[in-house]
Formats: structure tokens, C-alpha cells, sequence
């Protein structure tokens, strides 16, 4: 049975985050797509975008996080990033970073110097994965997947990555706290994909770029198309050359609380979570001249 289609939905709500990222927040912004989209809460997407030569720090500045598991993927550009416990990194064009935050960590990420320098286009998503009740204080943790080591799936006229879960019996080496898919296609135009999807899994598609016929319903560029929990097949057509994020998952079931960035069960936990931040049990890291 075909996968029923709850809504295709636009974000008109982009922001700045930090000095440099230009970003469409795709959900939750007013609408109830982080609540249909457990255990996916997020998503903030930077649209093909130049950036001019600097010899500044452009970036987003030290910031705390409890709870999540932030997936930054990089299409086009560099950033680089720091953290409370000492790692250290760069994403380049077609990296995964998928960070654990777990009980706590102080984070920076800004444009890798060599790229600020040069300029160039930066194109990349960050999707906020929720840790389930049980997990929320893991130990903080980095998945770093270079572009060459992201299982792949090759398809008569496309691609599927792997970031997260499986496709056609081809696993990712990403560790999850709760099941889930996390899919990231390339369609020729007259390409398809098949998927089947569980139906209690909560489903939906990010048209990054072209425009997709799913299930008979048009699905355009920046646009997001969400599922019903019915049906468990579905058929993707690229009607020209498409890119889009295929995000899948079982629904945790409980409550998620939102501020900043924390997303924990109960406010109360919120509270804790920065007043824990002012009392340096995130530890230190230093802030960038930005």
C-alpha cells in the first residue's frame, strides 16, 4: 500500500545563525512538523550561497547543547569546528559530522580559513536528531564520515548515500540511539527510487534542489513533504535533476521540550540544562574573534 501524503510544506522563515550561516529553518518554525517528525526535530538548510573572499572569522561562536544529536552534511564549501572536549575538525563537500551532545558540550563551528580566504559557495543541512529519555546524558560523541566512506547505493539514474540506517540491505556504520533512516539521493531527471518505509515509522522528504513526483503528489525545491502513518511504499520520479533528504524514523513517544538549544522531556530540564552551562559543567572553550 502506497505511503498517504499528509502536506507539502514551504518555510518563508530564514535567519542568520552566528556571523556567515544564511539558513531556511525548514521545521519546527510554527508549524507541527518537529511533532510529526519524532525522533527528527530540526532541520536548518544553507542554500547554495557565495560568500566573498575575508580574512575574518565567520561562523557561529561558542554555544552549549544537551539532549541531541545535531548531522551537519556538507555539500559544497568547508566549515570547521571546536568543542569543550577537545575535538577538533573540518567538513568538507560531502561529509557527515554527526555529533553526540548528550549531557553536555560547548561547540564552535565557523568557515575553514582556507575556504574563507578564497571564498566560494557553501551549501550544507543540519538535522537535530532527539536522544530518547534513556540517553539524553551519554557521554558527548563525534561520528565523522568523510564523503569516500558513506555507503553508497547506486541507482539506474542516481544515487543513495547512506548516512543513517539502511537501503536495499546496505547498512551505514552510524550508530543510532533509536532506529531510524537518514537518506541523502540524487536523481537524474526520469530517475526513481523505491523505498519501503514501516508505517509506524514517521516519514518525510527535503527537496534540496529540482522537483520530485512522489506518490503522484509534486514535491518542489525547498520544500518538505510529510507522510501519514499509513501505507509503506513509496515511489519517488525526479521530474528534472533533483536532490533531496529522505528522514525516517521511529517515534519516541514522549514529550519534547524546546528552548535554545536544548531539547530535553520537561522544562525543568531545561532550566537545569543552563544553569548547568552557568556553572561550567559543560567545561571551556575559548570564543573565536569573529
Amino acid at each position: 500500500m502506497k505511503r498517504k501524503i499528509a502536506g507539502v510544506y514551504s518555510s518563508n522563515f530564514k535567519h542568520a545563525v552566528g556571523d556567515g550561516f544564511d539558513v531556511v529553518n525548514v521545521f519546527p518554525n510554527g508549524n507541527n512538523l518537529g511533532d510529526r517528525m519524532s525522533p527528527f526535530f530540526m532541520i536548518d538548510y544553507q542554500p547554495e550561497t557565495y560568500y566573498k573572499p575575508s580574512k575574518r572569522k565567520r561562523g557561529v561562536n561558542v554555544h552549549p547543547h544537551r539532549g541531541i544529536e545535531p548531522v551537519t552534511i556538507v555539500y559544497q564549501g568547508a566549515v570547521a569546528h571546536a568543542d569543550s572536549a577537545g575535538h577538533t575538525g573540518i567538513v568538507g563537500p560531502g561529509d557527515v559530522q554527526w555529533m553526540t551532545a548528550g549531557k553536555g558540550i560547548l561547540h564552535k563551528e565557523y568557515f575553514e580559513q582556507e575556504f574563507s580566504r578564497k571564498g566560494g559557495n557553501l551549501q550544507m543541512i543540519q538535522v537535530w536528531t532527539i536522544l530518547p529519555k534513556a540517553n539524553k546524558y551519554v557521554n558527548p560523541n563525534y561520528q565523522t564520515i568523510l564523503n569516500e566512506e558513506i555507503k553508497k547505493v547506486t541507482l539506474p539514474k542516481g544515487e543513495v548515500r547512506v548516512i543513517a540506517g539502511s537501503y536495499q540491505g546496505v547498512k551505514s556504520q552510524v550508530h543510532t540511539y533509536s532506529p531510524m533512516d537518514m537518506l541523502d539521493v540524487t536523481l537524474e531527471r526520469g530517475g526513481m527510487m523505491k523505498l519501503d518505509c514501516p508505517s509506524d515509522f514517521n516519514l518525510g522528504i527535503f527537496i534540496l534542489e529540482g522537483q520530485l513526483e512522489v506518490n503522484g503528489v509534486t514535491g518542489r525545491k525547498e520544500q518538505f513533504v510529510l507522510f501519514e502513518n499509513q501505507g509503506d511504499e513509496l515511489e519517488i520520479l525526479a521530474s528534472i535533476d533533483s536532490k533531496f533528504l529522505v528522514l525516517s524514523g521511529k517515534p519516541l513517544n514522549e514529550p519534547a521540550v524546546h528552548k535554545g538549544p536544548f531539547v530535553m522531556n520537561t522544562a525543568e530540564e531545561i532550566e537545569q540544562a543552563y544553569q548547568d552551562v552557568a556553572d561550567g559543567k559543560f567545561g571551556y572553550l575559548e570564543e573565536e574573534q569573529i
